[in-house]
């Protein structure tokens, strides 16, 4: 696919019917966004450039005031959207300094950003030092929250406890059979927070569960055949992995001639975005988590109907999970903004502002109901959905069968309890079937 652009085209000028809607003053304002996603390397193809195609719809449609209610006021709060969209490849160190470029050099108001764990835990020190409003839409790891607090901060989605709670309560409930297991993570923030909590949840619903080989190769390894020669040695009832992107896609393709998947349960917590671009090398019956309630798991709304149909037509592909993600943070920010705008008098909002008005909130989104709940308001908790994989060849697509919602309370830790502090405490909650 083409590179997008920095600004991606910066969408289209304001409408005669845009300027009746905002009126006079604020159809001269602009809201300028940054959007950071993955749009080359191998994180790109499966899950970044998605990410940035979702986006790219979304603003188009919130700019013309196309949106279902409650978002069908155009643009934010009547002001133009104004993406400036940044290739998150390229490590930690250049993620910061593109974060101060936006910030500093592009006037950004807010940035909405950032799949990398190891580049979030980078860049939200330097939003916080900078006083400016940074939107995480994807990372995984607890620890943002858990190891520093940010008034600036904030994470529009939940993190990868509720990824790992929600597999194996779902493996439970359908009484997956695992006396042993084996680990494929990746060596960074996400891979190893993920296989903690796995780890942990297994302690607690599969008390005699033994753990055989459990590997950590680097991220964009690219090549697994002595990861698959150990996996398949240990002979484990049940492959658990948090692999993503080109990474899961290239371990699929190299473990299943081989037999992995025939000799283990492939339990695969963040899986859905792979399913397209893999079609039928994608074995029958893997358990795979979304993220979230997204793609062919997602809840029948009109919001989601709107998001899953137009996305779908304008990019040839069904949305996934990076996708929703995206979308809930850039609706979560126009809610704030919004949500501010009422309470001054109609004025574009200052950063603080923002901040006010984001804390603690919630508001609808295509996956469902998302609420700042944790992290003293900063960090989001949503529902999610997990399944199993059933080629269909008639629709030359990967279905998704035996799903099962769980509300994002089940899967989730109370406010101001550490993830696995309360994964090795029992999980306790009230929500869970």
């Amino acid at each position: 696919m083409k590179r997008f652009t920095r600004t991606l085209g910066m969408l289209t000028a304001c409408s005669a019917a845009f300027l009746a809607l905002t009126g006079p003053s604020l159809a001269q304002e602009t809201f300028k966004v940054g959007i950071v996603t993955f749009l080359s390397g191998p994180a790109a193809e499966s899950f970044g450039v998605p990410a940035g195609k979702a986006a790219e719809f979304v603003i188009g449609e919130l700019n013309k005031g196309a949106v279902p209610a409650p978002y069908n006021k155009a643009g934010f709060g009547g002001m133009k959207i104004e993406p400036i969209v940044i290739d998150e490849n390229g490590g930690a160190t250049k993620q910061v300094q593109e974060l101060r470029n936006l910030y500093q050099r592009d006037n950004v108001d807010a940035v909405i950003g950032y799949i990398g764990s190891g580049d979030c835990l980078a860049v939200a020190p330097i939003a916080e030092e900078l006083k400016k409003p940074l939107f995480l839409f994807d990372c995984g790891t607890p620890r943002i929250f858990e190891e520093a607090k940010y008034n600036y901060v904030f994470r529009t989605a939940a993190h990868a406890t509720q990824d790992n709670v929600g597999l194996i309560r779902y493996m439970k409930m359908k009484n997956i059979k695992m006396d042993t297991f084996s680990a494929i993570n990746q060596d960074y923030a996400w891979g190893q927070d993920s296989r903690a909590d796995f780890v942990a949840a297994a302690a607690q619903l599969y008390p005699n569960a033994k753990l055989g080989a459990d590997l950590l190769p680097k991220f964009g390894a690219g090549q697994y055949g002595t990861e698959v020669s150990a996996l398949v040695s240990a002979g484990s009832d049940v492959v658990y992995s948090s692999l993503w992107g080109g990474d899961l896609q290239a371990f699929v393709l190299q473990s299943v001639p081989r037999g992995l998947a025939k000799r283990s349960q492939f339990v695969f917590s963040a899986a859905d975005h792979v399913l397209p671009p893999l079609g039928d090398k994608m074995p029958d019956g893997v358990i795979i988590g979304a993220r979230g309630s997204y793609g062919l798991m997602s809840p029948k709304t009109p919001l989601n109907e709107w998001f899953f149909s137009g996305y779908e037509k304008a990019n040839g592909a069904y949305p996934v999970q990076a996708a929703y993600r995206v979308t809930q943070s850039i609706l979560g920010v126009k809610n704030a903004v919004e949500k501010a705008m009422a309470k001054n008098g109609g004025k574009k909002p200052s950063a603080d502002e923002l901040v006010a008005a984001m804390t603690g909130s919630e508001w609808q989104s295509p996956g469902g109901l998302i609420q700042m709940k944790n992290g003293d308001g900063h960090q989001a908790i949503q529902p999610i959905s997990f399944s199993r994989t059933k080629y269909n060849a008639e629709k030359k697509r990967v279905d998704l069968v035996d799903i099962v919602n769980f509300e994002a309370e089940c899967v989730n830790p109370p406010p101001g309890v550490k993830a696995i502090d309360w994964i090795k405490g029992g999980m306790k909650n009230d929500k869970c079937k």
